[in-house]
């Protein structure tokens, strides 16, 4: 059964993943770092960063929906579907929730790998554009996909029960949730009301606090989803 609070809850959890907020503020340090009194090129710049992991991410959601159509034609996979997609969701609330009782940097589908990260960090430092970021944008998706696919897995195999022209909406919701802090980051540091350093330490300060939130979100929904209450 398809219902706004489950899309809602697993687009929530992907919006406060660490690593996607760490590599906005990368982004905008790179930017004030070579135009440190343009204000609206950071406007610009989030904004165009924004936007190319929108429409990435939309793409990677069609695709993971068409996948779980095609495996659907199996009929004892179309059975257990449900209940595998509420495991995984467990499965990806019991890390999160290992990320707050003893967090280590770069966890197994919660984090950025420690490996990716100067990858990450080169392809971003010499952004000095919208046009720069939008593309970075596009690329970082790729490195982005390993701490934030899970959630999105579950919301691509829930929405699979339909046709894929009608779960466009929701889809076009998950992702403008999953992009909502950055542009509030974005949106802030423009108006002056906080700074990239503020943010960055912000999210350092409280990143176990994060994964806890993710982590009891999708975990209640995973148990939610094999009992069979939603």
């Amino acid at each position: 059964m398809l219902t706004i609070s489950k899309i809602v809850s697993l687009a929530a959890v992907d919006a406060v993943n660490p690593c996607a907020l760490a590599v906005l503020t990368f982004l905008l340090v790179a930017i004030l770092t070579y135009r440190p009194e343009e204000k609206r090129a950071v406007l610009h710049a989030g904004l165009a960063f924004s936007s190319a992991v929108f429409i990435l991410y939309l793409f990677y959601g069609l695709v993971i929906i068409r996948f779980f159509q095609l495996v659907q034609a199996l009929t004892f996979i179309r059975l257990w579907l449900y209940k595998l997609l509420g495991i995984v969701a467990i499965l990806l609330g019991i890390l999160n929730l290992k990320d707050f009782f003893r967090y280590k940097p770069g966890g197994i589908a919660t984090e950025m790998p420690l490996s990716l990260r100067p990858k990450v960090q080169k392809l971003i430092a010499g952004v000095t554009s919208a046009k720069g970021a939008f593309i970075v944008g596009a690329f970082v998706t790729v490195f982005l996909l390993p701490c934030t696919i899970g959630p999105y897995i579950v919301a691509g195999g829930i929405l699979s029960a339909f046709e894929l022209l009608s779960v466009l909406p929701w889809l076009l919701l998950y992702n403008l949730i999953f992009i909502s802090p950055m542009l509030a980051i974005t949106a802030g540091v423009y108006a002056g009301f906080t700074t990239v350093e503020s943010v960055s330490g912000w999210k350092e300060k409280n990143i176990r606090y994060l994964h806890l939130i993710a982590g009891i979100i999708i975990l209640l929904l995973g148990i939610a989803m094999v009992m069979g209450w939603v």
